[in-house]
C-alpha cells in the first residue's frame, strides 16, 4: 500500500509505450492518463492530477461520441480533484457534466449513475447546501440499493452521508 512513486513509474512507462505504438487519440492513452492522474491525486499533487485527467478528457473527446460513458469518467475524475482543491464550483460543474452523460448513456439503475449522484451530493455538502446534498444522496442510495448487494460499502457510505447532512438541516 502507498507505493505511489512505483505505481507512477509503471503507469508512465506504459503510457510511453502506448504513445509509440498507438494513434494519438486512442482511448487506451486516456486510460493511462487517468491512471497517472489518480496516482498524483493520491499523492496530493492536485495540479499534476488535474493535468493528467484533462489530457485524458481531451483524448476521449477526440476519440469517442460526445455522450460516451468514458467521458463521464474523465469529468468525474476532474471533479474529484477540484473538490480536493476546494474549487467547489468547478467540481460541481464537472460532476454535473458526468451526471448528465451517465443519465443519457446508462440504464437508470447503473451503479456509475449512482456514483455521479453521490459525487454531486458530496460537493453540495461541501458547499453547505445540505438540502441539495440530501436530494442527490437519496437518489444515489435508491440506485445503489437496486444495483448492489445490501452489504456493499457504497450503500453504507451513502447512508452515513445522508445522516450527516440530515443533522445539518
Amino acid at each position: 500500500m502507498g507505493e505511489y512513486s512505483k505505481a507512477l513509474s509503471y503507469f508512465e512507462k506504459a503510457l510511453e509505450i502506448q504513445q509509440k505504438t498507438l494513434p494519438s487519440n486512442h482511448p487506451l492513452l486516456a486510460t493511462s492518463q487517468n491512471n497517472i492522474g489518480s496516482v498524483f491525486e493520491k499523492m496530493g499533487e492536485y495540479s499534476k492530477a488535474l493535468s493528467s485527467h484533462e489530457k485524458a478528457l481531451e483524448i476521449r473527446q477526440k476519440a469517442l461520441p460526445s455522450k460516451h460513458p468514458s467521458l463521464a469518467t474523465s469529468y468525474s475524475h476532474i471533479g474529484s480533484v477540484f473538490k480536493k482543491m476546494g474549487e467547489y464550483s468547478k467540481a460541481l460543474s464537472s460532476h454535473e457534466k458526468a451526471l448528465e452523460i451517465r443519465q443519457n448513456a446508462l440504464p437508470s439503475n447503473h451503479p456509475d449513475l449512482a456514483g455521479s449522484y453521490n459525487n454531486t451530493g458530496s460537493v453540495y455538502q461541501n458547499m453547505k447546501d445540505y438540502s441539495k446534498a440530501l436530494s442527490y444522496y437519496e437518489r444515489a442510495l435508491d440506485i445503489f440499493q437496486c444495483a448492489l448487494p445490501a452489504t456493499h460499502p457504497n450503500i453504507k457510505n451513502v447512508k452515513e452521508s445522508i445522516e450527516i447532512v440530515k443533522k445539518k438541516l
